[in-house]
């Protein structure tokens, strides 16, 4: 079993994001970690024990080490995680200091995702950012201090207004600061955002040739750096890969807590109300803040498994392509996009960036 947790307090809104989420306002945030610990503990009969754990956001680094500290511990001690779970919480630079870091690696934080984005300040300003080419560094050396073993940079390309020369100084930015994990997002306009609106009217432009000039650029420096580029977006040092996108990809089962949170366990997906002042009376009065819910049967799990292990170097196993036609897989490997072994089905060449596109070919 793998968990996430979601904390959807920012101090800004980037223009960029989808993900549910919202300055702190008037939440009382001492009662929102308590809420998360209760519906925890709804969801702990016959819960298996937890491998990884993920706090994502939203900024959880915004937490106060005192909440951060009720929320890690209190989580420990309702679900029984041990202490060799694999947790990573999701931090921005400049979120933090040299006090909460070590609070980080106290509460066994193994793994710290840093939302840097990008090392061009013009960039940073597009995307809503606080924080500085500097902060980075700045925070980046604050974890190594702490003793935190693994640190991400997230890095985000084709942001409006950026060019190729832009993209590689900010690798190869990124690579100084010697990460033990990249991962390297080609921006999608998504609704609900400030950019999608930008994009509807015509102000930003998607250019698929400058994407492909710009993840081939990412996927060279940083195969030659020494990682390897184990899913269309992550690139890892050996033994660095994130075990709990793994477990996502695989297929195995996870719990979501906290608003807009998604869990699928035993077949059953439900999502958590969107909306943290409900999801907290929600949880008070009965327990449980599920606003969707649906069945996964064994075709939908066929055709996520194909989708997300599309994703990954070592690609979709056979057997749940058996009901493809041939034909269909033929012409993507003709194409060059796909390469067949005795056991898997994994993209090649240009395959990795148009692997959406390739999965709806298979699975239509």
């Amino acid at each position: 079993m793998h968990l996430y947790v979601h904390i959807p307090f920012c101090h800004r809104i980037c223009p960029y994001c989808s993900f549910y989420k919202h300055t702190p306002g008037e939440t009382p945030v001492a009662e929102f970690i308590e809420a998360l610990v209760a519906e925890a503990g709804r969801r702990t009969p016959g819960l298996a024990p937890i491998q990884t754990v993920y706090f994502g956001g939203g900024t959880p680094s915004m937490l106060s080490p005192t909440h951060l500290r009720r929320l890690v511990n209190g989580l420990r001690e309702t679900l029984g995680i041990p202490d060799a779970s694999h947790l990573t919480l999701e931090a921005n630079p400049a979120t933090f200091g040299k006090r909460t870091a070590a609070v980080f690696r106290e509460l066994g934080i193994s793994r710290i995702s840093l939302g840097a984005q990008s090392f061009h300040p013009a960039h940073l300003q597009t995307l809503g950012r606080e924080h500085g080419p500097a902060d980075i560094a700045e925070s980046v050396l604050l974890l190594r201090e702490a003793g935190i073993p693994e640190i991400n940079v997230d890095l985000i390309f084709s942001v409006p207004g950026q060019n190729l020369d832009d993209w590689e100084q900010t690798i190869d930015a990124a690579l100084a600061l010697d990460p033990d994990h990249l991962s390297a997002y080609n921006l999608t306009y998504e609704e609900d955002t400030d950019f999608f609106r930008r994009f509807q009217s015509g102000r930003y432009r998607d250019n698929p040739a400058m994407n492909a000039e710009m993840f081939a650029l990412a996927e060279g420096k940083l195969v030659a750096a020494g990682f390897r580029h184990y899913e269309t977006s992550n690139y890892a040092r050996p033994g660095h890969e994130s075990a709990h996108n793994q477990a996502y990809w695989s297929g195995a089962d996870y719990l979501g807590l906290g608003p807009s949170a998604v869990s699928t366990i035993d077949g059953r997906r439900w999502k958590n109300m969107p909306d943290t002042a409900r999801y907290m009376a929600m949880i008070q009065s009965l327990g449980h803040a599920e606003a969707e819910t649906e069945t996964i049967g064994p075709e939908e799990y066929r055709v996520e498994r194909i989708a997300l292990l599309l994703r990954t170097d070592e690609g979709v196993p056979l057997r749940f392509l058996d009901t493809v036609r041939p034909g269909q897989i033929d012409q993507v490997i003709e194409e060059g996009l796909a390469e067949r072994s005795a056991s898997h089905l994994r993209l090649i060449g240009r395959g990795p960036l148009l692997v959406d596109s390739i999965t709806e070919h298979l699975v239509c």
